[in-house]
């Protein structure tokens, strides 16, 4: 069964200062980083990049798969969307993941796929550890909130390519407010599988994360 992943690196960075797509980590770029742990993954077949030209020109696409690009749009949706219509022909799997996340590792994607295959849908997240309290308006603690069966969503997310695109479809039409993928497919009635996550798969947001990123591949390399 076929399998294209979709890496969405459309974002233009504003709470960073700079394109933090593009800056170094390791020696290469944050979204290479992403973009390698595809092309190294077996179950991926196809790889598309949804970032400007600008940025793609500046990764080094290998030679042993094909991977594609295409414009992202002004919401996260849109950009998954087109990232879907560059495919020529619909794959049965597709797997999405933040270009933003360069720590994924290729077997944690080749999971995370061969887990949508058994259950339609899955994705990489992790268990809320923290103490978690809601509060009123002003700041002041209210009550505490169990942090059971609490989970803090992750990509890739991978889906049958027909149930992604549904839910896009939609997603779409309903003008509904989604942030992830997981949520787009809960809005067709699709129950995604969580795949726990044990190690380090932060978002680069802010200047500060480029540096933890750097001592966590320091210890990887050790």
């Amino acid at each position: 069964m076929s399998c294209a992943a979709i890496i969405v690196a459309a974002g233009q960075g504003h709470r960073m200062g700079f394109d933090k797509m593009v800056a170094l980590l390791g020696g290469k770029p944050v979204l290479q980083w992403s973009l390698d742990a595809f092309l190294q993954a077996k179950e991926v077949e196809t790889v598309v990049v949804v970032t400007s030209e600008e940025r793609f020109a500046q990764l080094d696409p290998g030679s042993g798969k094909p991977v594609l690009r295409v414009d992202g749009d002004c919401e996260r949706f849109l950009s998954v969307m087109r990232g879907l219509d560059a495919l020529s022909s619909p794959p049965d799997y597709v797997a999405v993941h933040d270009g933003a996340r360069p720590l994924i590792l290729p077997e944690q994607i080749d999971e995370v796929i061969r887990a949508s295959r058994d259950e339609g849908a899955a994705a990489l997240a992790r268990r809320v550890t923290e103490t978690l309290k809601k509060a009123d308006d002003h700041g002041f603690t209210q009550c505490s909130v169990s942090r059971d069966q609490l989970w803090i969503m992750e990509t890739p997310q991978s889906f049958r390519f027909k149930i992604l695109q549904q839910a896009y479809q939609k997603t779409t039409s309903q003008h509904l407010d989604v942030t992830d993928d997981v949520s787009a497919a809960e809005a067709i009635g699709i129950h995604t599988k969580l795949i726990e996550n044990p190690l380090p798969n932060l978002k680069i947001t802010v200047a500060q994360d480029l540096t933890l990123a750097e001592a966590i591949l320091r210890t990887r390399q050790a």
